[in-house]
């Protein structure tokens, strides 16, 4: 791991593969560690320079005020093309999950010279907050659960894994996975301020931003190969979302994970890997 300077911010990087090869950029939805080690392992196994990176106030990117985030998501898609030429090897596939498939979506439209192909990973193609009338919103009795359990000790480093593997069992993943993958974001996040800390395990800058103005009207005019993925048994964005989303992307492919939840389960990674591979 290291940090890259690129549109004035640091931010941190991960790399698979030989740097002569043609390059997959993955954006953390928070952080990098959104992507599964074995599935970057795959992906560079196929020939190619994978790069995973975290998305500004987590895990190795610049961190500011949580609170009150001063950039946008359009500065965050400025992020993934600064990055592409920054790193050399562009234009590059360019795939986001979650709410970095939101910031995936705006870069490849905003900075279409930067990429190659488009992969989005349980996403949807409106900001947070209200959602169009043919999307459907989050689960709510789900969402009652998941929101219902009290926040733990952001400075407890136990007590963070055991909140992220109780919230992945209410969510259908993996609860020993996540436990996994909640220290390892705890070690990665800089110091122990509990707002930081929950910026990097919960994401809740996003909700912060200023994502206007809309993008999913613009989608038609995507000009790359574009994978969509989406967990079927995803209660988070459930899975018309991305069957909107490959609707609304001319010649878009559909692969639906018919056991998936909102994780990329060890289960799928080889299928994933292929498909993202199989984009020219």
């Amino acid at each position: 791991m290291t940090t890259v300077k690129a549109n004035d911010t640091v931010l941190g990087i991960e790399s698979f593969g030989a740097e002569n090869a043609p390059l997959i950029l993955l954006v953390g939805g928070t952080t990098m560690l959104s992507w599964p080690d074995a599935l970057c392992e795959r992906l560079a196994a196929g020939g190619r320079l994978v790069v995973r990176y975290d998305l500004r106030d987590s895990g190795a990117s610049a961190t500011g005020d949580p609170e009150a985030p001063d950039y946008t998501l359009r500065d965050l898609a400025a992020d993934a093309a600064a990055l592409v030429d920054a790193l050399g090897g562009g234009p590059a596939h360019l795939a986001g999950i979650g709410v970095g498939g939101m910031v995936a979506q705006v870069a490849a439209l905003d900075h279409p010279g930067a990429f190659s192909a488009l992969t989005l990973v349980g996403t949807r193609a409106v900001a947070p907050g209200p959602v169009d009338d043919d999307l459907p919103d989050h689960n709510q009795a789900t969402m009652g659960r998941l929101f219902s359990s009290p926040m733990p000790d952001w400075t407890d480093r136990e007590a963070v894994a055991e909140f992220a593997a109780a919230g992945a069992e209410v969510m259908g993943n993996d609860p020993v996975a996540a436990r996994s993958v909640a220290t390892r974001v705890w070690d990665r996040t800089p110091g122990t301020d509990p707002q930081v800390q929950m910026a990097n395990h919960l994401g809740m800058v996003f909700s912060r931003l200023d994502c206007a103005p809309r993008w999913r009207e613009r989608l038609p005019e995507l000009d790359v190969p574009t994978l969509v993925v989406h967990g079927r048994r995803d209660p988070f964005f459930p899975v018309g979302n991305g069957e909107a989303i490959a609707r609304d992307v001319p010649g878009a492919r559909l692969l639906v994970l018919e056991e998936a939840a909102t994780a990329i389960r060890d289960a799928d990674v080889a299928e994933i890997a292929a498909a993202m591979l199989a984009l020219r």
